[in-house]
């Protein structure tokens, strides 16, 4: 049991840092009165993912479910709104042939995060935590080799701090 508990709280720890790289979006949007270098649709799946896993830990009275998931839909909430607030073209979509787009806290989170979330699901023997979380971690892995691949080239080594507030 101490190991799963272990978990719960590795669990917590990664998934509210994750959901607090949106910070740096959010000073950025202060800043500069503006969201044009800010994607939404971060924002927005995620907080669609926090009311699904969140209505889960509901019915499974998961304790760590509710808790994480309540403080992230709370949290990308105001980044939504504060989108909403600071966007100047709700429709527009930027294309780039970088990585100056991809947030590299956001990256390391994730991994972080869906490498907990596995674990925890595994240790539960719980495959509706375990399975939706594998993906995290391959695509993590897939913006780890971008990162490494086009960084240097486009705009120089990415910024490794975890939140910047």
């Amino acid at each position: 049991m101490e190991f799963l508990q272990f978990l719960s709280w590795a669990c917590i720890v990664f998934t509210v840092g994750m959901f607090s790289t949106g910070l740096t979006d959010l000073k950025k949007m202060r800043a500069s009165k503006s969201a044009d270098n800010v994607q939404f649709l971060p924002f927005l799946t995620t907080c669609l993912n926090n009311l699904g896993w969140l209505y889960y830990g509901i019915l499974k009275t998961d304790g760590t479910l509710v808790l994480v998931n309540t403080i992230g839909a709370c949290l990308q909430s105001l980044y939504i709104f504060s989108y909403c607030h600071y966007t100047n073209d709700k429709m527009e979509m930027v294309r780039t042939g970088s990585v100056e787009r991809l947030s590299y806290s956001l990256t390391v989170a994730t991994f972080l995060t869906s490498t907990s979330w596995t674990l925890y699901g595994l240790q539960l023997q719980d495959y509706y935590i375990m399975v939706p979380n594998t993906p995290g971690i391959v695509t993590s892995l897939i913006r780890f080799f971008l990162f490494w691949r086009f960084a240097s080239v486009n705009q120089g080594v990415p910024s490794y701090k975890l939140i910047e507030i």
